[in-house]
């Protein structure tokens, strides 16, 4: 076999392995915060949002331990432009938006200055440990924040539970050590897909000569987004897009505060190959999203085709201008 056919072996069982992971590891922690007493709501917002973002809190924290910087910061900002077009885009695309009052005034503001974080972090060329540490905090502080909140705001019903939810719930009735198992194997899962991804994802931009930072903003980025581009397919077509508008909001919010943050925590995150054009069009984006989301107050196809083609034009722009070799 190939070194390229192995390397692409690898990631694609990387990311089988790492996405039957988080799902275990949602399973497991969600039905240990119910048992404990904690509300099906409260589950939402922590387990089950933050559940969908360990692939990427995965592959940047081990890509950190390893000095990869590239893939670490490439993962997070291609994960975020993913996230705000091409997800938001396809949800949008399946049914119109509408957006929560509460998001406007809450979440998107929070998305939005979590963005801007990094690069002003950057401004020396990278994001160390007391960087790291304010970002954790940021995270610590905004989850017990929208955890109040929402809890004044709503109160938690069977039919405002999600599938992980109801999942979690559901393995509350088996033994403490099948919970208990099930958090074990999908924290192992977690760690060993990362590890293959990661070892395929370096081969691979060995291979073609390719920068490590173009990898991980591009096949690493959207390969550990398929849980949150999952979770909002699904929400959008069952006709709750406001579970998906709010997966990816919390996503790119984590994606920066927890995956980023920690991962500098491990190790300090240099700039490495991630371009300021590609952190500008992050920004760009989050800004374009913030803005048709609060002042038009919804998102239709039309916008959904518009945030689509504007994902496929950076990533086509991205591979012409990549050198190689």
């Amino acid at each position: 076999m190939s070194p390229t056919l192995l390397d692409l072996g690898l990631v694609a069982v990387g990311l089988v392995v790492l996405t039957a992971g988080a799902d275990l590891l949602v399973r497991g922690a969600g039905a240990l915060a119910l048992r404990v007493g904690l509300s099906p709501l409260v589950v939402g917002l922590t387990v089950v949002a933050f559940g969908t973002s360990s692939p990427e809190l995965a592959v940047s924290v081990e890509a950190a331990v390893i000095g990869n910087s590239a893939i670490a910061l490439g993962n997070v900002v291609g994960s975020n432009l993913f996230n705000i077009t091409l997800i938001l885009g396809i949800t949008a695309l399946i049914r119109t938006m509408t957006v929560d009052r509460a998001l406007v005034r809450r979440d998107l503001p929070v998305m939005l200055g979590a963005t801007v974080l990094p690069l002003l972090m950057l401004l020396d060329g990278v994001v160390g440990r007391l960087d790291g540490a304010i970002l954790v905090a940021g995270l610590i502080g905004y989850t017990a924040f929208n955890i109040r909140a929402s809890r004044r705001e709503a109160k938690a019903s069977a039919s405002e539970m999600t599938d992980d939810m109801r999942a979690a719930a559901e393995a509350v009735r088996k033994p403490l050590w099948w919970s208990l198992g099930l958090l074990a194997v999908g924290l192992v899962a977690l760690v060993v897909g990362a590890g293959w991804l990661l070892d395929g994802a370096v081969g691979l931009a060995t291979d073609f000569g390719v920068p490590a930072a173009v990898i991980g903003l591009t096949l690493v980025a959207a390969g550990t987004s398929l849980p949150e581009l999952a979770t909002s397919v699904v929400a959008a077509r069952k006709g709750e897009p406001e579970i998906a508008l709010g997966n990816v909001v919390g996503s790119n919010t984590f994606n920066v505060l927890g995956v980023l943050g920690v991962a500098a925590l491990v190790h300090p995150v240099e700039q490495g190959g991630v371009t300021w054009p590609t952190l500008g069009a992050m920004l760009t984006a989050s800004v374009v999203a913030f803005g048709l989301l609060a002042w038009r107050g919804h998102l239709g196809r039309a916008e959904g085709a518009a945030l689509v083609l504007a994902y496929v034009v950076y990533t086509a722009v991205l591979v012409v201008t990549t050198p190689i070799g």
